[in-house]
C-alpha cells in the first residue's frame, strides 16, 4: 500500500490490522493469526457478532472489509454472512475455475472459490476496483462482480492499469477517499 494511503488512513483514524506488504493478496483487515480454515470455523459461529467488538472494540458499522485479488474470496465470504459498513473488492475474481478456464460459465461443486455466487448476498455497499489491462484476473471478472452486487456503488475502472499497479494511479486514492468519507456517511 502506498505511503500516502497509509498516512490518509491513519489521519482519518481507520485502523488496519495487516498491511499488504505481508502478502499482496490477503484481505487487509482479517489477516493475522490462524489459517483460513481455522478463521472460517471460528467466525462461522454466533459469537462473530461480538468478536470485533470484544477483541478490537469495533462494532460492525465501523468495519470496512477490503480484499485484493485472491483476498476478495474470504472478504466476500465474510461480507455475505456478517454485517459490516462496507466492502471494497480490488481486482476480484468470479471463481477459481473461471480464472483458470475463462470460458467457464457456471459454478461447479469442486470450485473452491465461488465468489460470484456469494456476492449477491452482500448487504453492505460494495466498491469494485479493477484495472482494464489486468493480466492476472481478467477485467471481465470485475465487471461481473459489480453487476451482481445488490448495493454496488460507482466502480473504479482504472484505464491501462494491470493487476499490481492500481495503487500508483491518482484516481485510486481519490476514489477510496470519496467512498469512505462521503458515500458511506450518507448511506
Amino acid at each position: 500500500m502506498a505511503k500516502s494511503t497509509k498516512d490518509w488512513l491513519k489521519k482519518n483514524h481507520i485502523k488496519v490490522s495487516a498491511w499488504p506488504s505481508q502478502s499482496p493478496h490477503r484481505p487487509y483487515l482479517l489477516t493475522r493469526g490462524p489459517t483460513i480454515k481455522q478463521r472460517r470455523h471460528r467466525l462461522s459461529n454466533v459469537r462473530q457478532k461480538c468478536f470485533f467488538n470484544l477483541r478490537y472494540g469495533v462494532t460492525p458499522e465501523n468495519i470496512i472489509l477490503y480484499g485484493q485479488s485472491i483476498g476478495t474470496v474470504p472478504t466476500i465470504d465474510l461480507a455475505a454472512r456478517y454485517e459490516c459498513a462496507a466492502v471494497i473488492l480490488h481486482s476480484p475474481l468470479m471463481s477459481g475455475l473461471r480464472v483458470a478456464f475463462p470460458d467457464t460459465r457456471k459454478t461447479y461443486c469442486f470450485d473452491a472459490f465461488p465468489s460470484i455466487d456469494k456476492v449477491s448476498k452482500v448487504a453492505s455497499p460494495v466498491l469494485v476496483i479493477h484495472g482494464t489491462e489486468d493480466e492476472v484476473i481478467d477485467f471481465s471478472h470485475g465487471l461481473a462482480m459489480y453487476e451482481r452486487c445488490p448495493r454496488a456503488v460507482e466502480p473504479l475502472w482504472v484505464e491501462g492499469a494491470g493487476h499490481n499497479d492500481i495503487e500508483l494511479y491518482a484516481q485510486y486514492l481519490e476514489r477510496l477517499k470519496q467512498f469512505i468519507s462521503f458515500e458511506l456517511s450518507t448511506s
